[in-house]
């Protein structure tokens, strides 16, 4: 059996993801390979996978909108802006 290089990528066992469940809502997840997360879209957290290991405390999950870039403004947008 090799090991895959450290500077690899790692996927997580297709099996695993299928009985992993968020524990907040208790709905599927789905695998973030680039972020090495596992993500609750209904939850909006990102659960870290360590050495391999998915972490699946609602203590330890990301906010999905703390890293998130904000939303590029609408060019010829109608809105008008706020009389005060």
């Amino acid at each position: 059996m090799t090991t895959p290089p450290a500077d690899s990528p790692r996927s997580i066992d297709r099996k695993l993801l299928e009985i992993l469940v968020c524990p907040k809502t208790r709905v599927p997840l789905r695998y973030d390979a680039e972020s090495q997360e596992l993500i609750s879209d209904a939850a909006q957290l990102a659960y870290p996978i360590r050495d391999g290991i998915p972490i699946m405390l609602v203590e330890e999950a990301r906010p999905l909108n703390q890293s998130a870039a904000p939303p590029p403004a609408a060019s010829g947008s109608s809105a008008e802006p706020e009389k005060t």
